[in-house]
This record gives structure tokens, sequence and C-alpha cells, in this order.
């Protein structure tokens, strides 16, 4: 007996891997993932990969687009 194809996951790692090389901004990012204080979290534990490419205080972040996207709040109502 044949096994069934999950199209949904299929569908699913396709756009990981489309975004794999998108970033987004830490404000876009914040709000998707539920919150500043989170988004800072999960980049500390190594979660989300984010990069500031300047030095300067208030860079702006550079953060890994599908990463962010497997880390999204449920936004369901």
């Amino acid at each position: 007996m044949k096994q069934p194809i999950d199209t949904a996951a299929i569908h699913l790692e396709n756009i990981f891997l489309a975004m794999a090389n998108q970033f987004f901004c830490k404000t876009t990012a914040a709000k998707i993932v539920g919150g500043r204080e989170r988004l800072v979290r999960l980049v500390e534990s190594g979660a989300i990969r984010a990069d500031k490419k300047s030095v300067k205080q208030n860079g702006r972040w550079y953060c890994n687009a599908a990463d962010v996207l497997r880390h999204c709040r449920n936004m369901r109502k």
C-alpha cells in the first residue's frame, strides 16, 4: 500500500527553502514572532539567525526570514 503524500509539509518546506536567503528587519520579525522580547530571546538562543552589519548602536538587524517564519506566533483568532 502506498504512503500518502503530505503535500502541506512539502509546500511549507518549499516556502522555507525559498525564504532561506531573504531577510526581515527587526520590526517586521518582531511582529511575526510575537514581540520584540521574544525575538531577542530567540536570537540569543540561536533559534533565529540575525546579523547586524553595522557596529553602530542603532544599526539595522537582518533576521533570516526562514527562521523567523519557523517561529511565527499563532495568528488564528
